[in-house]
């Protein structure tokens, strides 16, 4: 932050989004999964390019230069720009020819008289099946409605920001890069077989574009972007939205590829079976003709989960890959940020409520939006990775939480209690589930990782987390400016700059609908209170939410201080301060491992290829280094709060000890005592109450367990849960974390899943269905929740 002083004389705050003489270095691929990729594309001058508007198309964008040219300049530009090949003319054909299809109808077609009607036949669903998946592009269709979205942009964005280092790093993966390799060894390798350890980046290969996905604009202003910037005009995988006839048209002329119908609506096995083979077959043509994919990890309503579509068509791009239909695929994570997220149509969507809603979305300000591209990783590279971490035969991490809530040993007949069953663990051991889950949470949180945080974002989680009750503007404005640099000392990018004043007042103009304003002429400020009222809660939560992965680290690790602090307060006199307790690194640590085997890693933008005990470390090197922990060499009157690991299975309390109680240890144990950092008041607090919504929500969800009556089909609980959550007084049930909550108590053990006739059902465990182990649960967790 600097001042400045005006011609007026007053001194003006203007903010530079960085820290040092360039922004922080976002979007790198990981280099303990992608080593070899890391090298690759990126570069540190990158970072110091600059930005431009997507959307500002002038005549410097065209061929030509004029008064006449700057007034269509727009439809010059579209004009102007190049569509790559489409998908070959014969793709039927080469559908049809291929190994796959033809094992699939020569095995139904055995039996049956006519070879040539029952291949006519058969070639007939082939093209009726591959209808349903797409169609060929428009040309004149294209342009005509990128023109349009064009203008439509204009009105709805103040900006669309995009990095051009980011541009260029994907244009210069576009191109030849690498060297010819000789062909790629199977990434299923035999156990005897051992992978090759000079795994290197193939020339020639094709782009994946993986987004998170906040709105339903976002096809159509991903697919503008990267038809502007000379990336191609990509195929847009479509989730699950149902979409009438018309606009299904309209949209697989535009670059839209679906899943059949029949797919979507659980076919038989016989129609799956080839379904199955042509759409596999279809991905191998699309990448072989290199046109770049767009596939969404996630669905609007349920942010940082994988969705079911998006495991299918990571699914396909797998194995297109393993069956060395293409010698490898570069996978580019895509952050898409909003100052307001557009919304949306519920129901099907139709070409009348497309247009309603974008009508609607016309009468409201939007402000910014900015888009970036993360580095360029082979996935040859990363499924060969994850091959070699094969699993153990330990029981998963989270297991481990239930001997620690109910106070058993993990031996003997808990195994056989809590061990999963036969037919989930065969399913989940799956290699190529266990791959495209792990490269789907992994670009999942990759993309979380190098979206920009807004302006909005900042000032709705202090209205929610810091100044419920309300906050002057003046001091808000304060607050803005710590909560900025702490996020990019944390070498998180954001997506605005100018002056603190202005910054501050488009934020909070542009949340005004959930905010109350209160003139106070006797100290001349404006009192800023949110309103309190389901929607506005939901609403800033909702924005907030952004900020937990700048922060997810410092908030665990607060949320474990608060566990440790709840554990020793019954210990305590009342005269004792926080700051004369000395904390344990070995307890501390005991309670963040607790903490994260409970949360999933994609819940908190973690990646999940990070072992627990390292990642643990981590936090508490951040505790120290934010100011929240220091070292402490204990005196003989400081309170040592540490429980040594028993070897029995009995419960611990806690015990008070001299600082000399140590001296016989081999290994001297470190201790720290709690901290302020200076000008963060509050900011211990402030890091649990990040963690507050999520917390809230696993605690009722404790309490729902009592109401169904089991067992219940998965869809069926996450309605039941979310109906739970708003009659019991949550004002902003997420449907992300009821889903999350869910998926935990299946891992914990606390809820299994049953193959049945009609399908799979989640049912209560025999151990939590009594109330006092689920008392347990729930004290579990409220442990690490602050009020």
């Amino acid at each position: 932050m600097k001042t400045w002083l005006c011609d007026l004389g007053q001194k003006v705050e203007i903010f530079i989004p960085f820290l040092g003489t360039s922004r922080p270095p976002l979007g790198r691929c990981c280099q303990s999964c992608t080593p070899k990729s890391w090298d690759d594309f990126y570069s540190k001058h990158f970072s110091s390019l600059r930005f431009r508007d997507a959307t500002l198309v002038t005549e410097e964008d065209t061929r030509y230069r004029g008064w006449l040219v700057r007034r269509i300049c727009g439809v010059l530009a579209i004009w102007g720009w190049k569509i790559p090949a489409d998908t070959p003319k014969d793709l039927p054909e080469r559908i049809c020819s291929s190994k796959r299809v033809q094992d699939v109808t020569s095995s139904r077609s055995c039996g049956t008289g006519g070879d040539s009607e029952s291949q006519g036949r058969w070639k007939e669903k082939i093209v009726q099946i591959l209808g349903e998946i797409q169609a060929p592009l428009s040309h004149l269709m294209l342009r005509l409605c990128h023109w349009v979205l064009l203008k439509f942009l204009n009105c709805l964005f103040l900006n669309l920001q995009l990095h051009q280092g980011q541009v260029e790093m994907v244009l210069r993966a576009t191109r030849m890069v690498g060297t010819s390799a000789s062909p790629p060894s199977p990434l299923t390798p035999t156990p005897q077989q051992e992978l090759s350890p000079d795994l290197s980046l193939q020339a020639d290969v094709p782009l994946v574009f993986l987004s998170t996905h906040k709105s339903q604009l976002d096809g159509f202003l991903l697919s503008f972007l990267l038809f502007s910037q000379g990336l191609g005009v990509p195929r847009v995988t479509v989730g699950t939205q149902l979409c009438s006839p018309h606009l299904r048209a309209l949209l697989s002329h535009l670059g839209g590829i679906f899943l059949p119908l029949r797919m979507e609506q659980r076919p038989s096995e016989k129609d799956e079976e080839l379904l199955g083979a042509v759409l596999a077959t279809y991905m191998e043509e699309l990448l072989r003709s290199h046109q770049p994919v767009l596939i969404f990890l996630e669905e609007p309503p349920t942010p940082l989960c994988l969705s079911p579509s998006a495991r299918e068509w990571l699914a396909l791009v797998y194995r297109a890959v393993q069956d060395r239909a293409v010698p490898d695929v570069l996978l580019v994570p895509v952050g898409v940020a909003y100052d307001l997220v557009p919304g949306g149509t519920k129901g099907p969507l139709s070409l009348g409520s497309c247009l309603w809603a974008a009508c609607r979305a016309l009468r409201q300000s939007f402000g910014c939006a900015r888009v970036d591209f993360g580095q360029p990783f082979s996935l040859q590279e990363f499924a060969a990775k994850n091959f070699t971490r094969r699993c153990s035969e330990e029981p998963p991490k989270e297991l481990l939480l239930v001997p620690t809530i109910l106070g058993t040993c993990l031996e003997g007949k808990k195994r056989e209690i809590w061990s999963p069953g036969a037919t989930t663990a065969t399913r989940f051991q799956a290699e190529e589930e266990m791959v495209v889950t792990k490269l789907g949470l992994h670009c999942l949180s990759d993309a979380v990782a190098c979206s920009a945080v807004t302006a909005v974002g900042i000032t709705a989680t202090l209205l929610l987390h810091k100044h419920w009750e309300g906050v002057f503007f003046s001091r808000l404005m304060v607050d803005f400016s710590w909560l900025l640099e702490e996020i990019l000392l944390r070498q998180r990018d954001v997506g605005f700059s100018g002056q603190l004043r202005v910054l501050v007042q488009h934020s909070v103009t542009l949340l005004k609908s959930h905010l109350t304003f209160y003139s106070v002429t006797n100290v001349g400020d404006i009192l800023v209170v949110p309103k309190d009222s389901a929607e506005a809660l939901r609403e800033l939560n909702r924005y907030s939410a952004a900020i937990l992965p700048v922060f997810a680290s410092e908030a665990v690790g607060a949320c474990a201080i608060r566990a440790l602090l709840v554990e020793v307060l019954p210990f305590l006199r009342a005269s004792v301060r926080a700051s004369d307790i000395v904390l344990s690194q070995d307890e501390l640590h005991r309670k963040i491992l607790e903490l994260l085997r409970l949360l999933p890693p994609n819940l908190l933008g973690f990646q999940p290829c990070q072992p627990l005990n390292l990642r643990s470390q981590d936090i508490m090197d951040k505790l120290l280094q934010c100011g929240l922990l220091e070292y402490e060499e204990l005196e003989s009157e400081r309170l040592v709060c540490d429980v040594a690991p028993q070897p029995s299975c009995q419960k611990r309390c806690w015990d008070f000890v001299e600082s000399d109680s140590d001296s016989e240890d081999k290994v001297p144990k470190r201790y720290f005592k709690l901290s302020q950092p200076p000008g963060s008041p509050g900011f211990l607090l402030f890091l649990c109450r990040l963690l507050g919504p999520v917390m809230k929500i696993y605690t009722q969800a404790v309490a729902f367990l009592a109401r169904p009556s089991w067992p219940q089909p998965e869809a069926a609980c996450v309605e039941m849960l979310l109906q739970f959550l708003a009659e019991d007084g949550l004002e902003y049930p997420s449907r992300s974390l009821a889903l999350s909550s869910l998926q935990t108590f299946k891992k914990m053990g606390v809820l299994e899943e049953l193959q049945t006739p009609a399908g799979p059902l989640l049912h209560l465990t025999q151990p939590f269905q009594s109330p006092e182990n689920r008392e347990k649960l729930e004290t579990f967790i409220q442990q690490f929740t602050q009020a």
